[in-house]
């Protein structure tokens, strides 16, 4: 356990806010090849990369992600917790991950792998990469995403439909019977984003949307050329069906810039007796559907995340990598006896 925790502490210490993943990968692999797992780094562009670390032909993989939110801050820790940037998304997820490696081989288990990603937290490019070169000796059945549910299995989580939104108008004077103002279509065609239904599931309940950023227009005597939002919704519905939605909802004079950002929801595995529950927020499996069949759990809450209290409980560290111990053995057997 305390190796655990100061393995932990140590990756706290090195940023690896997203573009900057390079030295902690570095110290994955020095870990991760201490323990005996052959490893190899996956070129994602210059100083970045995935890192993938195997013990025969991996059937069951550990997946999470190396790239943090900025602002890094670093560690410190008291009789409970962890605490410091990445502590529970998701270096900690990794280090009950590791831990979990380090006693499977002690035992004798091989034919599992783990899998370590960039750029989770902006864009999942890393995740995308595995999915293309995914080659042998990788057989995977199953993939263990690790991010904070506060260990337990996730049932599901929900899609995402990313879009930026511009609307065009006619500068002029505000006396003057002018325009369009692209802030009044932009702020119409947020009304009926804001009022529309975004679907409903019976597992991942009601669809959501948030309009986050909102800005255009140069002084308020001057009627608005140009407005811009930026929409997320978190979505329980196809991408064709979200992305048809919302072009019938923009109007004559607001358009989607570029192309929008869409996944479907995702379906986990639960393992038998367990309770699991649903999430909203994303993870790579939607990328990666090569790597087999989904897992999702881990220790900390995502309430503590992207936060700067952001924390892991020390209990939940050590339940983790027990818990990533039963679940690798159970897969590896249930595939035995297939």
């Amino acid at each position: 356990m305390e190796r655990l925790i100061e393995d932990l502490v140590d990756w706290i210490e090195i940023p690896s806010v997203t573009g900057d993943e390079r030295d902690y990968g570095d110290a994955l692999v020095r870990r991760l090849e201490a323990l005996g797992f052959d490893c190899e780094r996956q070129d994602l562009a210059p100083g970045r990369f995935n890192v993938l670390a195997r013990a025969g032909a991996p059937r069951v993989v550990l997946c999470t992600h190396l790239d943090t939110v900025p602002p890094f801050f670093g560690s410190r820790r008291d009789r409970e917790f962890v605490y410091g940037r990445g502590s529970c998304d998701a270096k900690g997820q990794a280090a009950a991950m590791i831990e979990a490696g380090r006693r499977l081989l002690a035992e004798g288990v091989t034919d599992f792998g783990y899998l370590f990603t960039a750029g989770e937290e902006v864009d999942s490019a890393g995740a995308r990469l595995a999915d293309a070169r995914l080659a042998e000796p990788w057989r995977p059945r199953w993939v263990v995403i690790g991010e904070p549910t506060g260990n337990r299995f996730v049932r599901g989580h929900k899609g995402l439909c990313k879009a930026t939104l511009v609307a065009r108008g006619v500068a002029g004077h505000s006396s003057q019977d002018v325009g369009p103002s692209a802030v009044h279509e932009l702020a119409r065609c947020s009304c009926r984003l804001l009022d529309a239904s975004w679907g409903r599931d019976d597992v991942l309940g009601p669809g959501t949307i948030n309009i986050g950023e909102f800005h255009g227009g140069v002084a308020s005597n001057v009627v608005a050329d140009r407005a811009v939002a930026e929409v997320l919704v978190r979505t329980v519905e196809e991408p064709e069906v979200v992305l048809a939605r919302l072009a019938a909802l923009l109007g004559e004079h607001v358009a989607v810039a570029g192309s929008a950002k869409a996944y479907a929801p995702v379906r986990f595995e639960v393992p038998a007796g367990e309770d699991a529950l649903v999430v909203a927020f994303g993870t790579d499996a939607p990328h990666m559907p090569r790597w087999g069949t989904p897992l999702l759990y881990g220790p900390g809450s995502i309430l503590d995340a992207h936060t700067d209290g952001e924390k892991v409980p020390l209990r939940a560290l050590e339940e983790a990598a027990a818990r990533h111990v039963r679940t690798v053995r159970d897969l590896l057997a249930r595939e035995d006896a297939s």
